[in-house]
């Protein structure tokens, strides 16, 4: 038997997506930034250097943030009281 709503799996399919999506973002920063400090991208190296701390900070920092925050809405909507019922 299942016990999740239909709104419950799209709200998951949701965050699994944004999380996948912002692991994928920031993998993009790091090698944009690596391919930057080998001089394969003209550019500055000081720029190569940020965008591969922001693609290291945003790869393994990001994603733990944003399921906190996914979690905090989540124990938000439940203390609330449920818009459909008449006092």
């Amino acid at each position: 038997m299942n016990t999740y709503t239909d709104e419950d799996r799209d709200r998951a399919q949701r965050q699994f997506l944004m999380l996948n999506l912002l692991r994928i973002a920031a993998l993009g920063f790091l090698l944009t930034g690596i391919a930057i400090t080998q001089a394969a991208i003209n550019a500055p190296y000081w720029a190569g250097i940020i965008m591969v701390v922001i693609g290291l900070g945003g790869f393994f920092f990001g994603p733990p943030l944003l399921a906190r925050r996914f979690k905090a809405g989540l124990e938000d909507a439940s203390n609330r009281p449920d818009r459909t019922e008449n006092p």
